[in-house]
């Protein structure tokens, strides 16, 4: 028999995802330093090494972990949103709608909590549902009528935010536009830590939902590379009238497509907010960056479920450290212009993997001429 041809390693598909992402990290990391050089160079070193070092920076083990912990929560939600947008996207749907899911996931998770005073676990239930239902809606657009689902989604981010918003507002503590503190309000919808706080100097806010997100997202890879369901939703999202004409549903794969998808989204919000690490403000007219960040994340991470992890901690981290850096030099968004810089420059990872092919090809032709001529 046979033996299999092995692929060379720089011409492996993930290992050209992973240096095309390296390399648009470090990029946008240069572009960053070059904004701070022009700003004011006199602090340019300090502000992108404090960037990078986010929790690092503090001498105390202890407070390291503490803010460690707090990066890994929100990274945890930012993982769910960027594997909302990279499911879709595996079947052919662009899914900017993550980031209005993720806030009527948000809303229907503290309304649960706070007005119904139900447990945990049925309040990420819920926020689940409600983001299915919401990803379902552009769904049932794109395969009833054709809406281009990248309008219905917009569209969809701010109807759902404002009637989240109106939703909210009957359980906002009087005393702030913010909902009421679920500590005080109902414990029982806090997001259970099974110790896992105390790896992290005692921070409550570290939960279960962390490893919950690994998991998720490994049960995603499964689900799209190794069963049925995932060929048939990729076949769908390829051709839809060679996937009809197969005897595939492509009507239905289109809105399960969308619904899973905001599904993991809802889910990514309840995450957050039923840690406690923060309450919903009634009044803001704004959706929650964290949606479209998940847009980032996913092409960032190679479009793959487990990069998508690592691309959603980084980002949160360098965005964290925004926060350190000396405020009368520099603005904390500055973290946020590296980021933007990063997502822009993920533009270019098929650019780079082409090229890179390119070069592989010229190689392996003049390592044949030379072999050529030797004979």
């Amino acid at each position: 028999m046979e033996a299999k041809k092995r692929t060379p390693f720089l011409r492996n598909p993930s290992v050209q995802a992973l240096l095309a992402s390296v390399l648009c990290i470090l990029l946008g990391l240069a572009v960053g330093y070059i904004a701070l050089l022009i700003i004011n160079p006199a602090g340019a070193w300090d502000a992108i090494t404090v960037i990078l070092k986010n929790f690092w920076q503090y001498s105390s083990q202890a407070a390291q972990l503490r803010y460690l912990g707090n990066t890994l929560v929100k990274a945890a939600p930012l993982a769910m949103c960027s594997l909302s947008v990279l499911f879709a996207y595996k079947v052919g749907l662009f899914n900017i709608g993550a980031a209005g899911q993720y806030v009527v996931g948000a809303g229907a998770s503290l309304y649960c909590a706070l007005a119904w005073q139900l447990p945990w676990y049925v309040c990420m239930l819920a926020a689940a549902l409600a983001g299915a239902l919401w990803g379902a809606v552009s769904g049932a657009l794109k395969a009833c009528r054709n809406v281009n689902e990248v309008i219905s989604c917009i569209m969809l981010n701010w109807i759902g935010l404002y009637l989240v918003n109106t939703l909210l507002s009957a359980v906002k503590d009087p005393a702030s536009p913010y909902t009421l503190k679920l500590n005080n309000a109902n414990p029982a919808a806090l997001i259970p830590s099974l110790g896992l706080g105390q790896l992290f100097s005692k921070n409550r806010n570290v939960t279960i939902a962390i490893p919950l997100a690994i998991i998720i997202a490994v049960v995603i890879w499964v689900l799209l590379n190794k069963t049925r369901l995932g060929y048939e939703l990729k076949a769908t999202g390829m051709n839809k009238n060679a996937a009809r004409y197969s005897g595939m549903r492509e009507k239905y794969n289109t809105i399960l497509t969308m619904a899973i998808a905001g599904a993991l989204a809802g889910l990514g919000a309840s995450m957050f907010f039923l840690s406690g690490f923060e309450e919903w403000a009634v009044t803001q007219s704004a959706v929650p960056a964290m949606g479209f960040n998940g847009i980032a994340a996913a092409f960032l991470g190679g479009l793959h479920p487990i990069g998508a992890l690592f691309s959603s901690f980084f980002i949160q981290h360098i965005t964290a450290g925004g926060a350190y850096i000396d405020m009368t030099m520099y603005s904390s968004q500055i973290s946020d212009f590296i980021s933007a810089m990063i997502i822009y420059l993920c533009g270019f990872v098929l650019f780079f993997k082409h090229f890179l092919n390119r070069w592989l090809d010229r190689r392996d032709e003049m390592k044949l001429r030379k072999e050529a001529e030797k004979k």
